[in-house]
Order: C-alpha cells, then structure tokens, then sequence
C-alpha cells in the first residue's frame, strides 16, 4: 500500500468516523433540549445539512472524474 492510498483510506475512515461523532452529538443534543420530535427534526435538518454537502460533494467529484 502506498503512502496515497493510506492517506486517501485514513481521510475517508477520519472523516467517517468524525460525522458519525457529529450525528451523534447532535442526538444528544436533541435528547438533552427535551423538545420533542419537531425538535430533533429540526436539529437533524438544520446540523445535519453541512454533512450531507460534503457527503454529496464528495460523490459528485468521483462522479464526474470517471
């Protein structure tokens, strides 16, 4: 495995992890404020829009590259 490789595999694997530490913290934002479903909604749509962007950039540049 080359150094690339191992970088382009870390990022993936870092980012992953690091989104997935992000949807928990905004659960338990969500659990902590007790405002009820329209709340969680709410928090998922508003925090969770900046990861959906960068998931959807990521796919659309590997995309367009083939």
């Amino acid at each position: 495995m080359s150094e690339a490789e191992f970088a382009a595999w870390g990022m993936y694997l870092g980012v992953g992890g690091l989104i997935a530490y992000m949807m928990f913290i905004i659960w338990n934002l969500g659990r902590e404020s007790k405002g009820g479903k329209f709340a969680y909604i709410a928090l998922f749509i508003a925090l969770g829009l900046g990861m959906f962007a960068f998931i959807a950039k990521t796919v659309i540049v590997e995309f367009l590259d083939m």
